[in-house]
């Protein structure tokens, strides 16, 4: 699939080899468009690219028509690309939980079927480990509040021969672009991910978050808010 050499808005690469010290991990939660803007928005560099595109089915380089039939079992997803020392993995985790109702199975909001579901998809141990333990923790405080279970698929890259196939270009960035239309499906239920201290391993405190408690309650995510909000990363000290 065809794409921009550079990020619409940050101007970096689309596609790797990445530079030496950057991570990635795919998300994916309801409508591609939404989830891609809230992920390159993270403040401080740390998000260094982000793509659209088609993951954890089992046919080769979908296009859209045919991961919305329902029969390539892909999902919509975001491949985020991030220097962990800029943003902690746990900084997009918690973006990904905060930003979707993660209990809707097959589907988000208006939008139904395979193609919308829920998911984690992982490269590294330690992301294997923060991505169920957050998965635990939300869980739970979801279910203080009477809603769950999460539905959420969590799998390594390496079940799939290539876990993430791009898009087509004009759906990349596509909220940043003139005539875009603003729509997004994403339910956030506007339940905060529990604090990291109370569910993470103490042996992996190197990924403590690097946003603060302050950056989130000035900007966790709500109801369209990645269609009100401006098209450049969030400025925060």
């Amino acid at each position: 699939m065809p794409v921009s050499s550079k990020h619409y808005v940050l101007g970096n690469p689309m596609e790797g080899p990445w530079k030496e010290g950057l991570e990635v991990i795919i998300i994916a939660n309801g409508c591609f468009w939404g989830s891609e803007k809230g992920m390159w928005r993270l403040p401080g560099g740390g998000i260094y690219s982000t793509a659209v595109g088609y993951a954890a089915g089992f046919t080769p380089n979908p296009t859209y028509e045919e991961a919305c039939s329902g029969m390539t079992g892909s999902t919509e997803a975001v491949q985020v690309v991030y220097d962990p020392s800029k943003i902690s993995v746990v900084d997009v985790l918690r973006w990904f939980w905060e930003s979707h109702d993660p209990t809707q199975g097959m589907g988000q909001g208006n939008d139904r079927g395979t193609q919308y579901r829920s998911g984690l998809y992982y490269f590294t141990e330690e992301q294997k480990i923060l991505c169920e333990k957050s998965k635990d923790a939300y869980e739970s405080a979801l279910k203080a509040k009477g809603k769950g279970p999460i539905t959420t698929e969590i799998a390594p890259a390496s079940n799939y021969p290539e876990v993430f196939y791009y898009g087509e270009d004009y759906h990349q960035q596509y909220l940043a672009k003139p005539g875009a239309r603003p729509y997004c499906s994403a339910q956030p239920l506007q339940i905060a991910l529990p604090a990291f201290e109370t569910w993470a391993p103490a042996e992996l405190s190197a990924f403590a978050p690097k946003l603060p408690d302050a950056f989130w309650d000035k900007h966790a995510p709500s109801p369209h808010c990645v269609i009100r909000s401006p098209n450049p990363p969030i400025e925060w000290p």
